[in-house]
């Protein structure tokens, strides 16, 4: 086919192949072990499985209602209230979507306009400053501190003006693994009290927390949820990334806005998935030994590197582990990851892509939602780097 003979103004000029994608492609073309994007490589529940095929065989395979099922809504708003005391009406305050990035899409293309401005905090999940690009907004980029990936408030104080329209934060953190403590929700809502800014709370990972920490989320809060969009990830919580299922939560007013971007962007997500997914939550057991699951994964993996040169970088929450090689090489990370890939066999993803300016403080993402004899290979491979 002819190329578009035209000109082509491109809305991300600046914007290429994500790095899931690129380092995807080269541990398939090198046969080597995928640490890099975040998925698990053991299978989901059967029980889960087969209420999907049960719905379907019960013929819920035409378009769901907009805002999703009645019932899942009503079950994640018991799940909610029964998790962070916080009271939601499903009928009016829930969206289910499809994954957690449509989500965060959608939120953003509903109250950002142009000329706003959304603080983000970096490194960041790669989506979120184009979505703030998309909808003619300006991605405010504030960095984490290392080397426990906290926020400096002091420092998000300075950088709110009049054009400040959103904060975006995220807990557990996708690729820093830090949490946000309840100070952290304090402060937040101190600095937002008395304005029109909307917080965008990005928590897919609200179950996967380790040692014993509880998660903060902004609906533990009540003032703070009041300005509040929530997303949350039925693809993190139950093993299924590749059927981009999530759900949305705010207030009425927030929720209702949310809901005229949703209709024309998705309209309804995946049905009878939504069925599946009601039946199969209404037992905590499918989702709460999931920090304890998760935490036996990141210690496997962390004593298997031990004889390594890699050094781990604590991880509080998420699946993914940090891990600095400044005792291996002087390479940059993109450089060095991709050497790991095609000379060791282990794809993982370097931090400095999650900054809009790279970052290279020599660290690498390794994801250790996998198989145990995945992570024993894996680390094999590794302890022969350097």
């Amino acid at each position: 086919m002819p190329k578009f003979p035209g000109v082509i103004n491109s809305k991300l000029p600046n914007t290429g192949t994500t790095i899931f994608t690129v380092m995807s492609k080269l541990a398939a073309d090198h046969d080597a072990i995928n640490l890099s994007q975040g998925f698990p490589d053991f299978p989901c529940s059967e029980e889960l499985v087969s209420l999907v095929n049960k719905y379907m065989q019960k013929g819920f395979n035409q378009y769901a209602p907009m805002p999703g099922i009645m019932p899942l809504r009503e079950v994640l708003a018991e799940k909610i209230e029964d998790s962070y005391s916080a009271v939601y009406n499903p009928e009016t305050e829930i969206t289910i979507t499809s994954g957690g990035t449509q989500a965060i899409f959608t939120a953003i293309s509903a109250f950002v306009k142009e000329g706003d401005e959304v603080i983000i905090f970096e490194p960041a999940y790669d989506s979120y400053a184009p979505a703030i690009e998309l909808a003619g907004g300006r991605p405010i980029f504030v960095q984490l501190k290392a080397p426990d990936y906290h926020i400096e408030w002091n420092e998000v104080k300075k950088m709110i003006r009049q054009s400040t329209r959103m904060i975006l934060i995220n807990t557990p953190h996708n690729p820093a693994s830090a949490t946000m403590s309840a100070q952290d929700m304090q402060q937040l809502d101190k600095i937002t009290r008395n304005t029109d800014i909307i917080v965008l709370s990005d928590e897919v990972y609200e179950h996967i927390i380790f040692d014993g920490l509880e998660h903060q989320s902004v609906m533990r809060f009540p003032k703070l949820a009041e300005r509040s969009i929530v997303i949350f990830s039925f693809g993190k919580t139950l093993h299924v990334t590749g059927w981009k299922m999530g759900y949305a939560v705010g207030p009425e007013n927030l929720m209702k806005e949310f809901r005229k971007v949703h209709q024309f962007n998705v309209f309804s997500s995946n049905h009878p998935m939504q069925w599946a997914i009601t039946d199969f939550l209404k037992n905590k057991d499918n989702y709460t030994y999931l920090p304890q699951f998760y935490q036996a994964k990141r210690d496997h993996f962390i004593s298997l590197m031990k004889g390594s040169k890699f050094e781990p970088i604590e991880c509080k929450g998420s699946y993914f582990q940090l891990m600095s090689y400044k005792n291996i090489s002087n390479e940059k990370d993109t450089d060095f990851a991709i050497r790991l890939t095609k000379e060791f066999g282990v794809a993982s993803i370097p931090v400095s892509v999650f900054y809009h300016k790279p970052v290279d403080n020599k660290i690498l993402r390794f994801c250790f939602a996998k198989e145990n004899e995945t992570l024993e290979k894996a680390a094999e491979k590794l302890l022969m780097v350097g």
